[in-house]
């Protein structure tokens, strides 16, 4: 699978729209704070751009990161002007071709920024151990519709586990499934490239998130994903696939399950870009001054992270309410009927 992946990658690809699918592309909708980060990026790289999501969650001054299946570096150099110069951006990717546009631009983008915060290593996801990355040594690790290129996802997972400090966060978006994936998908060529035959059932992801040491996976957005070129259709039938951000915190403690203990918490309104709102995930949107009851795994995602001095907290852990209202077990992407269908009230 390397193999066709780099060629589909290194070689088949030139520009975006070179892609049959819409998978690995960018549809979400950028804020303007975002838009001119992109701006400072220079062209060469943004056209060569084959990710599925925005990966640059908040609050990240100073913060090391780790862009996992790095391609041209869009993500890097945008992410590089976020931590700043105290800050460190490091960039993983086996394509030599993709590499190399990112190597050649980084002079341009130290003059642009006025600093140079990122580097760039030729690796194999799966095989992080093997790079010269201290364990324990990350506090963001990213990466953009690249986990399901990969042959073995446990061995990311783990990977990505090991390298965060405690507290760290992953934070991706990928492309999942509404079912496994049969095998006349999964080893065809195009749809792999295009990542829809790598693609997770989304409940296995949660299996392996789990497994690996992630207890509460968090869905921040996604978007039912449309085939763009008919061609594919009659190969892929009645499967539903999905683009998903998702964010896992490396946390001890944290259930599999939202309890509740009666806790809340109140935003200050002071991270960078966000004084009205603080979006944790697709379920946790918290304005500024309310106080905002919340299950005891969101609290430590909030308490024991990055986000802490941003935050009041209310309450403790010493009394047990139960199951915190409204935690559900069934599918959490919205379809392309419930996408288009009007809210209730």
């Amino acid at each position: 699978m390397h193999d066709l992946v780099q060629e589909y990658y290194g070689k088949q690809l030139t520009r975006t729209e070179d892609l049959r699918t819409s998978a690995c592309c960018d549809a979400s909708a950028i804020p303007e704070w975002l838009k001119l980060l992109l701006s400072n990026i220079h062209e060469e790289v943004l056209v060569r751009y084959y990710g599925c999501g925005l990966v640059c969650p908040a609050e990240l001054k100073g913060a090391r990161i780790l862009d996992l299946g790095c391609g041209t570096g869009r993500d890097v150099y945008a992410l590089s002007q976020l931590v700043g110069p105290e800050g460190e951006v490091v960039g993983v990717d086996m394509t030599d071709e993709q590499l190399a546009i990112a190597k050649q631009y980084q002079p341009y983008h130290a003059e642009q920024f006025g600093f140079d915060n990122v580097r760039f290593i030729k690796g194999y996801i799966e095989k992080l151990a093997e790079l010269d990355l201290a364990l324990g040594s990350f506090d963001v690790i990213v990466s953009n519709c690249v986990i399901n290129l990969s042959p073995d996802k446990s061995a990311v997972m783990q990977g990505i586990y090991d390298l965060l400090k405690p507290g760290g966060e992953f934070y991706f978006s990928d492309v999942y499934s509404d079912r496994r994936v049969p095998d006349v998908v999964k080893f065809d060529p195009v749809l792999y490239g295009e990542c829809l035959g790598g693609a997770l059932y989304w409940k296995d992801f949660e299996r392996l998130a789990h497994q690996t040491g992630f207890a509460d996976p968090r869905l921040v957005e996604d978007r039912p994903l449309d085939i763009t070129d008919t061609a594919l259709l009659p190969r892929i039938g009645n499967i539903q696939f999905f683009s998903a951000t998702y964010r896992l915190f490396k946390l001890d403690q944290l259930e599999t399950a939202c309890e509740d203990y009666g806790q809340a918490v109140i935003y200050k309104g002071t991270i960078a870009n966000h004084p009205n709102h603080f979006m944790l995930d697709k379920h946790h949107f918290i304005e500024t001054g309310k106080v905002y009851p919340v299950c005891g795994n969101t609290w430590k995602m909030l308490s024991d992270t990055r986000f802490a001095a941003h935050f009041e907290f209310i309450g403790d852990f010493s009394r047990h309410y139960g199951i915190f209202e409204g935690c559900g077990t069934a599918l959490p992407f919205e379809t392309a009927t419930e996408a288009g269908a009007t809210p209730c009230c």
